[in-house]
């Protein structure tokens, strides 16, 4: 058992080390003018769905339920975070410190959201968190897409007609009119930014995995029946891990809405769960260093084949569809237990599937 333990620690130290080699490699590259404009505007992105990727792999690859409207959390963590920061330009004029109170607040009102989504649907068994959560995601849409938000001296103003119909003083600013999204967003984040909230979900989501909830999250996901049968509360346990991933892919949503000038709300809809999603999947389910190398590759990739221009996108989905192939061939996956030892060693005593979920 003690051996499984260090084998995770060291499996969490890695993923560490290879984020920390990865953000210096890129910093000495953009200080000798070697990073692109394109690729230099995807750094942000990649470190947010990074983080959306890794946390998104707590409730699909540890948990064992599928969510598809992780995307709505994002978008409720980026809107939430516009807001908070366009509010707090005044009162905090520190733009690292708006970033960090924009993300704050986009996590806690993403796990708000989780937690009224949860609480209902994860008392129950099937594919509900999958229907509710799709849901979930197109109602926030919806609901930004018909939201007007303004602030001025007296506070915060919101309605549902028009912007006009805010009745903002002299000198208020309009932060979203509806369709149209929030415009004028403080561009705050930084790569350092991300690279910082990068550590902090991997920190949060490995402790989480190897604490004692962690072992149970994983036992209700193997056999929920021996599990309950043990005493551990199913509902709990769910809750807990589905509230951190929507807390979370708040905080990326709002990191990744101060990248841009304009945020609108379909930027976060179905589509972008499913790619999260695909970034879990090819990257293997509870394998968090997958994720990480899954979401960065995917982010950079249809940048490096935008010279393909009209064929860039067709040669992407052949890319996916062969290391879909090959990830889930058993003489591919033979090969790698011959080239990685300790693998075959695990899945001999049954336990990779477990083990696997630390990395």
């Amino acid at each position: 058992m003690s051996g499984k333990l260090s084998r995770a620690s060291l499996n969490g130290f890695l993923n560490y080390g290879l984020v920390a080699a990865a953000f210096l490699i890129v910093q000495a590259m953009r200080a000798g003018g070697h990073v692109s404009n394109s690729l230099n505007g995807q750094l942000v992105p990649i470190c947010a769905y990074i983080c959306m990727a890794v946390s998104l792999n707590l409730t699909v690859g540890v948990l064992g339920e599928l969510s598809l409207g992780h995307a709505g959390f994002m978008g409720v963590g980026a809107f939430s975070g516009v807001v908070a920061a366009v509010s707090l330009t005044n009162v905090i004029p520190s733009a690292g410190l708006r970033l960090l109170a924009a993300i704050l607040a986009g996590g806690i009102l993403a796990g708000i959201a989780g937690f009224l989504v949860g609480v209902p649907v994860l008392r129950l068994r099937g594919d509900y968190l999958a229907i509710v959560t799709l849901a979930f995601g197109e109602i926030i849409k919806n609901i930004v897409n018909c939201l007007y938000v303004g602030v001025d001296s007296n506070g915060l103003h919101i309605g549902m007609t028009n912007s006009n119909a805010l009745g903002l003083a002299e000198g208020g600013k309009v932060i979203m009119n509806g369709p149209m999204g929030a415009t004028g967003v403080p561009k705050l984040s930084t790569f350092f930014a991300g690279f910082l909230l990068v550590l902090f979900t991997l920190a949060v989501v490995q402790n989480l995995v190897q604490s004692r909830a962690g072992r149970a999250i994983m036992a209700i996901r193997d056999n929920r029946i021996a599990a309950e049968s043990v005493g551990i509360s199913i509902t709990r346990y769910k809750l807990t891990a589905f509230i951190t991933s929507a807390i979370l892919a708040g905080m990326a949503g709002a990191l990744f809405a101060m990248n841009y000038s304009t945020v609108v709300a379909k930027k976060f809809d179905f589509n972008t769960s499913i790619l999260v999603l695909v970034f879990v999947v090819l990257g293997g389910m509870g394998n968090i260093r997958g994720s990480i190398i899954a979401a960065t590759v995917l982010t950079i990739l249809p940048e490096l084949l935008r010279a393909f221009s009209d064929y860039r996108m067709l040669v992407y989905a052949i890319v996916l569809i062969l290391v879909m192939l090959t990830t889930n061939n058993p003489q591919f996956r033979g090969l790698v237990a011959r080239l990685l030892p300790h693998r075959r060693e695990e899945d001999s005593d049954g336990s990779g599937k477990e083990v696997g979920s630390h990395e």
